[in-house]
């Protein structure tokens, strides 16, 4: 692996003094870049995906035009699936549709264990060229939690309800945790593919969780995580894990015991709320990606969740949600440099 030269992220996901905040976006690769644009025009996201000089290079990219302190590994939360014989497309416009949804014991009985070197070499060799190469920032790997992506493989794709998910959850009891047993051990063995291939750290990314009560959580989703991050952990003491979810600061306290190291949290909670109930965890967030349409009030935003950031260590600067494609690269270029010299004011105490 090639020496960081900016550690700057993993001494914030620990907690360690920083002089400036680090700033990341979620998926700051692709989407708004028009050089990724260019590059869809002729390549599916899985043709991208499965290509490792090209996936790097969408990877690496908004490194290079923005300045961030960390790259996230492009690819979509659905890529493993298929190792485990789910038949999943994703389709321009809609999201993943899968043609074999769940709908039976026997259809999770079905489920193939996932080998990451078999299914998805293409992934790891993506790593290991950014990581002993290209990047001299960390690069997070991820992995999509076991509640989103069952429910994609029940409803047969995007949801807004999730009605089916959440009713096969409370008839067929059984057959969910049996379901989340299998995700858990995918889910662990694919983050620490990750981390074995180059990545310094990985983040669990719970889309649709939000949706679920505290209780349902803790009933039916916190065991499948805990396994998860016991089993990453375990293997990678020092690697850090992030939890991330959308929509689910009501889950804060459910995970102060989960044994993650940083926890994201989007705008409906301010970093000063959160950081009271998150237990002493590092704090990843939490500007509303709409205000990045909005220059002077994404500007005043970003200030406002700075001066409360940097109060105590252990603070990364990133949206609630993801980058969507009106957003100018412009745009984001500048707030990085904004977040960079503002922090670095605030944390030598406000003198210019």
């Amino acid at each position: 692996m090639k020496k960081l030269e900016n550690d700057l992220f993993l001494r914030a996901a620990r907690k360690e003094a920083v002089d400036r905040i680090p700033v990341w976006y979620m998926r700051q690769a692709g989407r708004s870049q028009p050089e990724y644009r260019k590059l869809k025009e002729k390549y599916s996201l899985f043709e991208i995906t499965h290509q490792p000089e090209l996936c790097a290079y969408v990877t690496r990219l908004p490194v290079e035009q923005y300045g961030v302190d960390a790259a996230i590994l492009y690819k979509d939360i659905m890529t493993p699936l298929p190792g485990m014989g789910v038949d999943v497309e994703i389709k321009s416009g809609i999201g993943p549709v899968i043609a074999n949804p769940i709908r039976t014991g026997q259809d999770i009985e079905r489920l193939a264990l996932f080998q990451a070197d078999e299914h998805v070499p293409y992934v790891l060799d993506t790593i290991r060229l950014l990581t002993e190469e290209q990047l001299r920032v960390p690069l997070i790997g991820f992995a999509g939690a076991p509640f989103t992506l069952a429910s994609y493989m029940i409803e047969g794709g995007p949801s807004k309800s999730y009605h089916q998910t959440k009713a096969f959850m409370y008839t067929h009891e059984a057959e969910w945790h049996m379901l989340m047993q299998k995700l858990a051990v995918m889910t662990a063995d694919y983050l620490l593919a990750q981390i074995k291939a180059g990545a310094s750290a990985v983040q669990i990314f719970d889309s649709w969780v939000g949706a679920l009560s505290a209780a349902d959580y803790r009933t039916y989703i916190k065991p499948a995580i805990m396994q998860i991050v016991a089993t990453v952990k375990k293997a990678s003491p020092m690697t850090p894990v992030i939890m991330q979810a959308v929509g689910a600061t009501h889950l804060l306290a459910e995970w102060q015991d989960l044994g993650v190291d940083v926890v994201g949290v989007d705008w409906r909670m301010s970093i000063a709320d959160a950081r009271a109930r998150a237990g002493g965890m590092a704090l990843q967030g939490n500007l509303d990606p709409s205000l990045l349409l909005a220059r002077e009030k994404c500007l005043t935003q970003a200030e406002l969740i700075l001066a409360e950031g940097t109060q105590e260590p252990g603070f990364i600067f990133n949206l609630g949600h993801g980058v969507f494609p009106e957003v100018s690269p412009a745009m984001l270029k500048e707030l990085t440099a904004f977040v960079h010299a503002q922090s670095e004011i605030l944390l030598r105490g406000g003198d210019k």
